[in-house]
């Protein structure tokens, strides 16, 4: 007999029930990277891995048996995340804790990691995907409705904002939440892109700016307003992070470690330095072209 799509049998052998209900299970685990690539040469070929067994959790219904149901619970789950830093870094911003500029770097940092770290949350494909996406999203809302002036709140823009001004949030603060949710969108956890995309733009943009003002002494000579220490500070903290959700995604099962992806990760920091310490990102807006090299770029390499 079966029941619910599950599968419970008349058998008398519980050993075959409990292998058909762990098959059903592993069925709805996410596939590894490696899965969804083509069978095109990859650029880098340099190492040859050794492939590592990788946990596959039945992320399909996390929270309920309705994976609709679980997947509006993640939701709720990770927009109270991001809630709750954004109150914390506003409630710093205006005691003065922070220095402005430090404080808004905070916030650069920690909201697209911490929003990066509740995609598990999720169930796998396009649903999970678009879900996950509308926190960002719902920030989209919210930086155009400031930034417009149609609605006041001093403590946020002094939290996002170089200056104060509440039209500077239709700039950076815009095209930081766009980035993240159309990466969101359309990579995913299963691709590294999608992990150097947000860690060059939340980690390595935040610490080298951070690092920079503090330690910048020595200008890059083709761009006074950069610095090399910033820029060291960019390409370590871009891959450090990187890496570091390379093994965090792969316990997963979304990918598989592999020395060519760490490297992958490394040309990919190296290149958005690169960009982020030329003029055109101060004319343009490093918020911009920042993911928009680590996209290209990774495309190339992975």
């Amino acid at each position: 007999m079966r029941l619910g799509g599950v599968g419970l049998y008349s058998s008398s052998s519980s050993f075959s029930s409990s292998v058909f209900v762990f098959d059903h299970y592993h069925h709805l685990a996410p596939k590894p990277f490696s899965a969804y690539t083509s069978s095109k040469k990859p650029l880098l070929t340099t190492f040859s891995p050794k492939r590592r067994s990788t946990m596959t959790l039945p992320s399909a219904a996390l929270f309920s048996q309705n994976p609709v149901v679980s997947d509006v619970v993640a939701t709720a789950l990770s927009g109270s995340v991001a809630f709750s830093l954004l109150q914390l870094l506003k409630e710093t911003a205006t005691r003065g804790i922070f220095d402005q500029k430090l404080n808004r770097k905070l916030v650069h940092i920690s909201i697209g990691i911490a929003f990066m770290l509740c995609w598990p949350l999720f169930s796998p494909g396009s649903r999970g995907a678009w879900l996950a996406a509308t926190i960002p999203g719902l920030n989209i809302i919210r930086m155009l409705i400031l930034g417009l002036g149609l609605w006041k709140d001093e403590a946020t823009v002094k939290s996002m904002s170089r200056f104060g001004d509440y039209r500077e949030l239709l700039k950076g603060p815009l095209y930081y939440v766009i980035a993240i949710a159309l990466v969101c969108i359309i990579y995913w956890r299963t691709s590294p892109i999608s992990i150097v995309a947000i860690c060059n733009l939340c980690a390595g943009d935040g610490v080298a700016d951070i690092i920079g003002r503090r330690f910048g002494s020595i200008k890059i000579p083709y761009n006074r307003n950069k610095s090399i220490a910033g820029s060291i500070a960019m390409v370590s903290a871009s891959f450090l992070a990187s890496v570091g959700f390379m093994y965090y995604f792969s316990l997963f099962g979304y990918m598989e470690r592999s020395w060519e992806m760490v490297l992958g990760f490394w040309i990919v920091a190296l290149a958005s330095a690169l960009v982020e310490s030329l003029p055109i990102s101060t004319d343009l807006d490093d918020n911009l072209t920042v993911p928009a090299t680590s996209i290209l770029v990774g495309i190339l390499v992975f």
